[in-house]
């Protein structure tokens, strides 16, 4: 099989031949159709996350159909239609794990990093992973949604907002196209907040109500003089940035961050004291998870908006993806 590896870390992407591999009793095997690429796998390929073993396949944006199970599966059947992201699996004997709270598994597994992940033509997974994909859903649509898709409807879903109240989405880009898209089919009254007049067609296009260009007005005010955010979706990756919204949630209002940055979030006593505001972090979410998030998109029509490139151009994706050019996500498909 064709498959693309990290050779060491800081070392470019390399096309290599690999023998299609077996799965464990209670994994799966996947004929990949498509795999999205996540700034995320970044940390895979400069080695930045701790206890990496090369080389190393990347890839957490799978979307195929199952080839061959282990012995230990009865819940899956090949030929299934199924997705794996970010979420690998889970111990199911750690602290977290007896609670019910799987994502925050202390031992979880991380596809792409814990074990090999989606840029190549077959890959092999826990079975308790695997999401299913409705047949009316493209592979190239199901792969982005498995993280980028899963972070940002569950994000929202666990904002405690409610139809009909305020909800904005900071910055229009990989996260946050989906964000404006989920925030208006779950009914909030939504705003995409973005720098510049550029993006504001395509916001409203999305489904957003409204629009703030944070370059030419201070969108925290603006916010208030919306009646105050009962949730704010930050996808942008700049703690300053965050930082700058929290003075336009309402009342019970919360910052719910899913934009990756080391930059801290300067927040006072005071700004969260009054109106009884909280930040809270959100991680993606496990294999049902991602199943809703499919289910979801599925029936209300809400989809990436995806570059594609064969496998063998897995360098000029990651690349691609990497400049910030992209509109929004880059997918790789594997043909055949």
């Amino acid at each position: 099989m064709r498959t693309i590896q990290i050779a060491a870390p800081g070392k470019p992407l390399q096309l290599v031949d690999r023998e299609i591999p077996t799965p464990k009793p209670d994994w799966v095997r996947i004929r990949v159709h498509a795999c999205g690429v996540c700034h995320s796998d970044s940390l895979a390929l400069e080695g930045q996350w701790p206890g990496l073993r090369y080389p190393l396949v990347p890839g957490h944006e799978i979307a195929g159909v199952i080839d061959e199970i282990g012995s230990a599966v009865t819940t899956w059947k090949k030929g299934q239609r199924v997705g794996v992201g970010w979420y690998g699996g889970h111990c199911g004997v750690c602290i977290a794990c007896r609670r019910g709270d799987l994502i925050n598994c202390h031992t979880a597994k991380i596809t792409g990093f814990t074990h090999d992940g989606g840029y190549s033509e077959y890959v092999v997974s826990p079975a308790q992973a695997l999401a299913a994909i409705p047949d009316d859903l493209s592979f190239e649509d199901a792969g982005p949604l498995m993280c980028a898709g899963v972070t940002t409807f569950n994000a929202l879903r666990h904002s405690h907002a409610m139809p009909g109240d305020l909800v904005a989405i900071e910055a229009i880009g990989g996260l946050g196209h989906l964000g404006v898209q989920f925030a208006n089919k779950f009914g909030y009254r939504t705003v995409a907040i973005a720098r510049g007049a550029d993006a504001k067609d395509l916001a409203l296009k999305l489904g957003a109500h409204a629009y703030i260009d944070s370059d030419s007005t201070n969108p925290a005010e603006e916010l208030q003089r919306m009646g105050g955010a009962k949730a704010i979706l930050s996808t942008v990756p700049s703690g300053k940035a965050m930082s700058g919204m929290i003075d336009g949630l309402g009342d019970n209002g919360k910052l719910m961050v899913i934009g990756a940055s080391a930059e801290p979030i300067e927040v006072s006593p005071i700004q969260l004291i009054k109106s009884m505001r909280s930040i809270q972090g959100w991680a993606a979410g496990v294999a049902a998870d991602s199943e809703d998030t499919l289910s979801f998109s599925a029936l209300t029509g809400v989809r990436p908006m995806i570059e594609k490139f064969p496998l063998e151009q897995a360098q000029q994706a990651y690349d691609r993806m990497m400049s910030g050019k992209a509109r929004f996500r880059v997918v790789l498909t594997m043909g055949g």
